[in-house]
């Protein structure tokens, strides 16, 4: 075994130094400039582009876009997978192959948590879930997100430079305009998190119900006892009681975990490069995509198990919840 030159050794570490000095020396060529930071989205044009009736007046907001754009590239790649598979049809290769231990691999992950009986069900949603959510995450570190838009007058903005045409680039200063990007990643969109938590949520009900009926709801509302067995049955009550409230608890939970994380980094990354703006921002994206990976497997995850849950046994009612299965 050949062993590394000791010139080599611990050199990442000054390429690491290198570029933080770089990145010291860009600012007095290019100006930083810190950018316009909110939670909720922001309106690409003014006027509404219908009404709802009670629920009011629909804006094109900047995730709409992105939602539309990577529905599109979920839609290709469906599409390529499937040609992939019928010019590959024995022999799996290409985007194919990777596809196919891809799914293994969290078919695998699913049956070993659900049993083979739930795991067909189970499995589209869990694997829908991490991709969806996998490539909204992803989405927003592609250039032209979040830095390409329209400027919209602001009581408190930047100042704004010409560079050609109807082009213009914020410049350090005070001055009353506001950039209002094109595509903003949905990832950072509590409509889009709480959404997707309405739907997970909702489903684990439905598994729950497929899997024991109507005897499902004892979980929740556990009176069985009540009579007979005061005490305990006092206990039972107040237990269901508790499940109920953590089930509305995980709709929080699914939001507000994948919406916090998400936009946390994309502070994260703003401030970053309103400091530094060439080369540290760069190890900041790679921390992005290793927070956005997790945060997919994370919420696709969770779906997961509370679905398996929701189809096991439960108090006193699991004998009667075997029988029906």
């Amino acid at each position: 075994m050949t062993k590394k030159p000791k010139f080599f050794k611990g050199v990442h570490r000054w390429w690491v130094l290198l570029f933080i000095v770089l990145s010291i020396v860009a600012t007095f060529f290019v100006t930083p400039v810190q950018p316009h930071i909110q939670m909720a989205p922001e309106k690409l044009i003014e006027k509404p582009l219908f009404n709802l009736g009670p629920l009011g007046d629909f804006y094109l907001f900047n995730t709409i876009p992105t939602l539309i754009i990577t529905i599109i590239i979920i839609v290709i790649f469906a599409w390529a997978v499937k040609k992939s598979v019928e010019k590959n049809d024995l022999v799996p290769g290409g985007i194919s192959g990777t596809v196919e231990m891809l799914v293994e691999t969290v078919y695998d992950m699913t049956e070993s948590s659900t049993g083979a009986r739930w795991a067909k069900q189970i499995f589209p949603f869990f694997m829908t879930i991490l991709i969806y959510v996998l490539l909204a995450n992803l989405m927003k570190i592609l250039p032209g997100f979040e830095s390409i838009g329209v400027f919209h007058d602001m009581e408190h903005g930047h100042e704004i430079q010409q560079v050609v045409g109807k082009i213009y680039t914020v410049v350090k200063g005070e001055g009353g305009y506001t950039l209002t990007p094109f595509f903003r990643g949905i990832s950072v969109d509590l409509n889009f998190t709480a959404g997707l938590a309405l739907i997970s949520v909702f489903m684990i009900q439905v598994f729950g119900i497929k899997a024991h009926g109507l005897r499902y709801f004892t979980k929740f509302l556990n009176v069985g006892s009540l009579f007979s067995k005061p005490f305990f049955g006092a206990m039972d009550f107040i237990v269901g009681l508790l499940e109920l409230i953590s089930e509305f608890a995980k709709i929080l939970s699914f939001a507000f975990r994948l919406l916090g994380n998400m936009f946390a980094g994309m502070v994260l990354s703003a401030v970053v490069l309103s400091m530094l703006p060439v080369f540290v921002p760069s190890f900041i994206y790679l921390f992005e995509i290793f927070v956005g990976i997790i945060q997919a497997f994370v919420f696709g995850l969770l779906t997961m198990v509370f679905m398996a849950q929701a189809t096991m046994g439960h108090g006193t009612g699991q004998e009667g919840a075997e029988a029906h299965s």
